[in-house]
C-alpha cells in the first residue's frame, strides 16, 4: 500500500475481531515502530505486546485505576465488580501493544522531543497495521498516565506511558472522514 494511501484511509477502528494476529506481523508493526524519527537517536520507546491472558497485565492496571479514583470505601463486592468492569476494556481486541516513553538524560534532548519520538512510533505502528489490512485504535485518556498504570507496567523515574494500540482484524469497514483542507491551517512564508 502507498503510504500517502495509508496515511488518508486509517482510522480508528474499535471494534475488531478476537482472532489471533501471527507473530510475523507483530513483528513487523514492531519494527515499523523503531524506525519513528528520534533527536540524537535515543530511541526512547518500549513495547509491550499482550496478547490472549496477557492482556490481563493491562486490565490490570485498569482495574488498579478505578479502584484508586473510586474515592470511597468500597465493599469487597463492589471492588470485585468494578475491578471486572475495568479490566475487560484489555480484552477488546485480540491484540494490544503498550507504548511508553523513556526519555533520555541528555541535555540536547527536550523530553518533550522524546514524546514526539514515541508517538512516532505509535503512527508508524498503526500505518503499518493498516497496510496489513489490521484495524487499529490508539487508547490513552486519564487511566494511561495514572501512576497505578505506571506501576502496573513497573515505570520508573520519567517513564510514562503514553498510550495502548489495540490491533484487530475489523469488524466492519470504517467510514471515511474528512479533513479540513491544509490552505486553512497554513502560512506559506517566503521572504
Amino acid at each position: 500500500m502507498d503510504v500517502k494511501e495509508a496515511i488518508r484511509q486509517r482510522r480508528s477502528i474499535g471494534k475488531v475481531k478476537q482472532d489471533p494476529i501471527a507473530r510475523e506481523l507483530i513483528e513487523e508493526i514492531l519494527e515499523a515502530g523503531v524506525w519513528a524519527p528520534n533527536h540524537a537517536h535515543t530511541e526512547p520507546w518500549r513495547f509491550w505486546v499482550m496478547t490472549g491472558e496477557g492482556r490481563g497485565l493491562l486490565g490490570r492496571g485498569y482495574a488498579e485505576v478505578a479502584v484508586a479514583n473510586a474515592g470511597a470505601e468500597l465493599s469487597a463486592e463492589e471492588e470485585a465488580q468494578l475491578r471486572a468492569v475495568h479490566e475487560k476494556k484489555a480484552f477488546r481486541a485480540p491484540l494490544v501493544i503498550a507504548v511508553a516513553v523513556t526519555p533520555a538524560e541528555k541535555p540536547v534532548v527536550p523530553v518533550i522531543e522524546e514524546y514526539a519520538a514515541a508517538h512516532c512510533a505509535v503512527q508508524n505502528m498503526m500505518l503499518t497495521a493498516h497496510a496489513m489490512g489490521l484495524g487499529t485504535i490508539w487508547r490513552t485518556g486519564d487511566p494511561t498516565y495514572h501512576p497505578k498504570m505506571q506501576e502496573t507496567f513497573g515505570l520508573a523515574g520519567k517513564e510514562e506511558m503514553v498510550g495502548f494500540i489495540y490491533i484487530g482484524y475489523p469488524e466492519a469497514v470504517p467510514t471515511k472522514a474528512e479533513r479540513i483542507p491544509f490552505a486553512q491551517k497554513t502560512i506559506w512564508v517566503s521572504e
